[in-house]
């Protein structure tokens, strides 16, 4: 999001050189700089023993592609406790283990993707209310049910590092 107006005082910016950056809108009133923002978000690919992975239906994101875990990052928590909550709160697993599969950009939402997989023993799923649907599946089978690969596709970008180790 580009800032028009000074978030702290409500006066109108101007768009003033900061160093390398070049111009970036600038509150004269307040003498200071303000950035664009965006959302950080994580992604988490869950796997089992079995090479089955965690695949969620949710109606708001879509009716037709299934997804991975996935959240906003909340102030003054890290990716790796974003993804750990995100996880126990949409199908109520606690991770064996959690690793960084990379980040990505998703122009559509202004978000930046941070991607995880994470590792737990096969175990019934307990959905929140903001989960549809989740189920256990063949890794092999996934891409028939993912949004398909594209730029700035995390899901998908996530998927292919898995699939590299």
């Amino acid at each position: 999001m580009r800032y028009k107006y000074c978030p702290q005082c409500g006066s109108k910016l101007i768009e003033k050189a900061a160093g390398d950056d070049g111009l970036v809108p600038y509150c004269e009133a307040c003498s200071k700089y303000w950035f664009d923002s965006f959302a950080s978000c994580v992604i988490i690919m869950i796997v089992n023993e079995y090479d089955e992975i965690v695949l969620l239906k949710q109606s708001y994101m879509s009716s037709e592609h299934w997804n991975f875990i996935s959240g906003y990052m909340t102030p003054g928590e890290n990716a790796e406790e974003a993804a750990l909550r995100e996880v126990k709160e949409e199908v109520g697993i606690d991770l064996e283990s959690l690793e960084p599969s990379g980040t990505w950009w998703f122009a559509e939402g202004d978000m930046l993707m941070h991607g995880f997989i994470g590792h737990a023993a096969k175990q019934p799923l307990t959905l929140s209310a903001e989960v549809d649907r989740a189920e256990w599946v063949p890794i092999d089978k996934a891409p028939e049910l993912m949004y398909p690969d594209s730029p700035g596709n995390a899901q998908y970008g996530t998927y292919k590092v898995y699939l590299t180790k």
